[in-house]
């Protein structure tokens, strides 16, 4: 390989982690408030608020039920207003994070609704106040479950990183598009693929010791 092509990779893979990275965050920070909110307002919940939950639920399955290749085109509007531009690693944040809140809210949400109802009644039962069941009862019981449902939504963000590639991007899809489809060279094909292979198997792995080692402790 040429050192001009290593350095191409090299710069590939860092845009690539950067934006799954700073995607992530984003979905770690929106996303577990967003199925909080979903858990409580519901029928039942400590906040019952079933207008909310409804109106919010809707919103949550529209973003999540679209192709995330029509989401990128769509937002491209909002990407420009907020970034300045519609192609490049931190316009690509944007659908990323976008897509990604949804999907982990779901699945954080699944979690916090497998917390005993018995552990949140005794806690009602011993006069604790709401935000502390939340933070004492329904936030470290789900831990485990949402930890587990962020590495796999990480292994899908890496997944459409490279699909906005396609869009000029950056990261290890554009550079499979522009090197390996458009010029057919498959060995660059085949060295990316083999990369996003070994990120997501890093990550999963991460991922599952953290959750073994947390449910270890409860």
């Amino acid at each position: 390989m040429s050192e001009l092509w290593l350095s191409e990779l090299a710069g590939a893979i860092r845009d690539t982690v950067v934006m799954v990275g700073v995607s992530a965050l984003v979905a770690l920070v929106v996303g577990i408030p967003l199925a909080l909110v979903l858990v409580t307002t519901t029928r039942g919940g400590i906040f019952e608020r079933r207008a909310v939950n409804s109106t919010l639920g809707a919103l949550v399955n529209a973003f999540r039920s679209t192709p995330f290749i029509i989401l990128l085109v769509a937002l491209l509007p909002l990407t420009r207003l907020l970034i300045g531009t519609t192609i490049g690693v931190w316009a690509a944040i944007v659908p990323l994070s976008i897509a990604a809140i949804p999907f982990f809210a779901r699945v954080a949400e699944v979690s916090l609704r497998e917390v005993d109802r018995g552990l949140i009644e005794a806690a009602q039962a011993m006069g604790a106040q709401r935000r502390h069941i939340i933070w004492h009862v329904l936030l470290p019981e789900a831990l485990p479950g949402m930890l587990g449902g962020f590495t796999i939504t990480v292994v899908a963000m890496i997944g459409s990183s490279a699909m906005a590639g396609a869009v000029g991007a950056g990261g290890l899809g554009d550079l499979a598009i522009r090197y390996g489809y458009q010029r057919f060279d498959t060995p660059v094909m085949v060295t990316v693929i083999v990369l996003l292979i070994a990120i997501v198997t890093v990550v999963q792995y991460v991922g599952d010791r953290l959750v073994r080692r947390l449910t270890q402790r409860a």
